[in-house]
């Protein structure tokens, strides 16, 4: 995976370093309000797994692979930074980005596995082998929501400036490219996700331009973004989860060009 991003940077290192020979190459940067919708953790088990004692469920019950267990995650609003260099023409600017974001994690709630709410079952269930209960609910035990989602981000954007008689100049822009993104959940310090996964990723973009002179420029506006499903293991359970990432974004930032 590292060899991959660290590719994908060299080149586009390259083609900067080609375009910085022609007019019209710039360099800008941003910081961003981050939005990322809430989740739903979609699973299956990989491996038989034997329930442990829980409240109505008593240990030792059998669930076959590919039996479905999920539950929902609430996200908190995070933050991210957006660097670029590109190359403009006429009214198009073509560039390529790199960008972090991160959100922490609010909540879990509505564990499921086969199609039963383990909500108010003893948090024993899910460790196969325990001798006892845990004295403490599904439910109370995944409340904590500690844990965080962080992505790193390598885009091609391209962008289409509006020639208007505005002091503001509207633009729109779209991007595609690969986002390595890490899913850390450990709600009431119990590690239940620490994995990653290298994902294609897409964006869209709009705002508005303020020059400020022929080379410097203001800029603020909305993105949004959107990743192929990640896919990580589970640490707690012998289980694989396929796990959304949507998001939007408010961003100001500058932009120079030489």
């Amino acid at each position: 995976m590292l060899n991959i991003k660290q590719s994908l940077l060299a080149a586009a290192m390259g083609v900067a370093s080609v375009n910085a020979l022609a007019d019209g190459f710039y360099l800008s940067g941003s910081l961003s309000y981050n939005e990322m919708d809430d989740t739903y953790n979609d699973g299956s088990f990989t491996q038989q797994f034997i329930t442990g004692p829980g409240t109505a469920i008593p240990a030792g019950v059998v669930l076959p692979v590919g039996t479905a267990v999920g539950w929902n995650t609430d996200v908190d609003s995070g933050a991210g930074a957006n660097l670029a260099i590109g190359w403009q023409m006429n009214q198009l600017r073509f560039e390529a980005e790199y960008a972090y974001a991160s959100h922490d994690v609010d909540s879990h709630f509505n564990v499921m596995a086969a199609g039963i709410d383990l909500s108010n079952e003893d948090a024993g269930v899910l460790v196969s082998g325990l001798p006892g209960n845990l004295g403490i609910s599904v439910a109370d035990l995944v409340a904590d929501g500690a844990g965080d989602f962080t992505a790193d981000y390598l885009f091609i954007n391209a962008f289409y400036d509006f020639d208007i008689s505005w002091t503001l100049k509207p633009y729109i822009g779209a991007g595609i490219g690969n986002a390595w993104v890490d899913v850390e959940y450990n709600p009431s310090g119990v590690g239940i996700i620490d994995d990653d996964d290298s994902v294609f990723a897409y964006q869209v973009m709009a705002g508005l331009n303020y020059w400020c002179s022929e080379q410097l420029s203001f800029f603020g506006g909305l993105r949004w973004r959107q990743t192929d499903d990640i896919e990580v293991r589970a640490d707690l359970l012998p289980a694989s989860f396929e796990i959304e990432n949507e998001s939007w974004l408010a961003e100001i930032g500058a932009r120079w060009k030489f």
